[in-house]
């Protein structure tokens, strides 16, 4: 019994996929390329924000501080 659930959650998983890359317009390579830029630059942001509340070291701190801000500056000219 526990199997066919499982099987019908998974054809629905599948359906959802399939109708949720049918709702959106086609995207082109280079916005995709920039997306998954942004998001990487996003990440890396958040990763350095976090490291930041915790560092102790003052050269710690302005080092990550100066990393912020260039991933601002980056974010910034991809708007």
């Amino acid at each position: 019994m526990a199997r066919g659930w499982e099987s019908k959650a998974v054809e629905a998983q599948q359906a959802d996929a399939s109708a949720s890359s049918a709702r959106g317009p086609a995207i082109s390579r280079e916005e995709a390329d920039r997306r998954a830029h942004r998001a990487s630059l996003m990440l890396a942001r958040t990763r350095a924000l976090a490291d930041l509340q915790v560092a102790c070291a003052a050269a710690h701190r302005a080092m990550l501080e100066h990393a912020i801000a260039d991933l601002d500056r980056r974010l910034a000219e991809l708007a």
